[in-house]
């Protein structure tokens, strides 16, 4: 397993689950350069495990993610390659970006973010690219670039509309800096479940587990389909879902799945 400066991931073989935690805690999981490498990096290990069912994502300390870490922007001591007297050179520091941040939509794993505390800017960013959102009351988020004179260039202004299932709402963040407390998060649906601290980490793995025990096959392709539903209209969906089904109909996990359902046991998906 890759050794990370800035991340850490931990795969639990018996489980197939797979942990990412964001780990400078001394900067509330802020993005620098070399952390959004790593998170590429480690986004197409996951994706490339296939003893891997499910990913958490996490933040070390007290924090989720600060978003991008503005003593770099300000030439700190790890100065970013978004600090340049070169608009071309600014545009194409954001490729590790898109890297990282696509990696997450297209990763065939279903993702859970463990969101620990703050998500701000690009942390929020990246808690609204995974696909199910786990908080505490302690849980905060703010789409903070407004405040910096900063537009969100982490996907947000695609990913706000669709995951917080209102474009007022996205319009609201946007455009005031505002923080969304949990509490409002859980009623819009953002965060799925608001938990108290001391729960956090055990519902967040009885829901990893509920997702790994299910069959890879049926849930990776429910997730391209959920996403790419969104642009699709209902006939080209209805004939992406035949193709789709006629996979799951073929494999071995459906036929474990309707043995164990006639014999009254848990199944036992082996992904194929």
């Amino acid at each position: 397993m890759a050794d990370y400066k800035y991340i850490l991931l931990e795969k639990d073989k018996d489980t197939h689950i797979a942990r990412l935690t964001l780990n400078r805690p001394d900067r509330r999981n802020a993005l620098n350069d070399v952390m959004q490498d790593e998170l590429g990096d480690a986004l197409e290990d996951v994706d490339a495990d296939d003893s891997v069912r499910v990913l958490i994502i996490t933040g070390a300390g007290n924090s989720f993610c600060a978003g991008g870490d503005l003593a770099a922007l300000r030439g700190g001591s790890e100065p970013s390659a978004w600090v340049s007297d070169n608009p071309d050179e600014i545009r194409r520091a954001f490729n590790r970006t898109q890297r990282f941040m696509l990696a997450l939509q297209r990763l065939e794993k279903p993702v859970i973010a463990m969101v620990n505390g703050v998500a701000v800017g690009a942390g929020l960013d990246l808690a609204a690219g995974c696909d199910i959102r786990i908080g505490t009351p302690r849980t905060r988020f703010m789409c903070a670039y407004i405040k910096i004179g900063l537009f969100p260039g982490f996907g947000g202004t695609w990913l706000y509309p669709r995951v917080l299932g209102s474009l007022g709402k996205a319009a609201e963040m946007l455009f005031t800096g505002d923080f969304m407390e949990a509490d409002e998060a859980k009623q819009l649906g953002f965060l799925n479940k608001l938990v108290d601290e001391e729960d956090l980490e055990n519902e967040v793995m009885v829901m990893a587990k509920k997702i790994a025990d299910g069959p890879p096959i049926a849930i990776r392709l429910s997730k391209l389909m959920l996403y790419k539903g969104l642009e699709f209209d209902l006939e080209t969906a209805m004939k992406m879902a035949a193709a789709a089904e006629t996979i799951t109909l073929s494999s071995k996990d459906h036929l474990e799945g309707a043995d164990a359902f006639r014999e009254k046991r848990n199944p036992e998906y082996r992904g194929h």
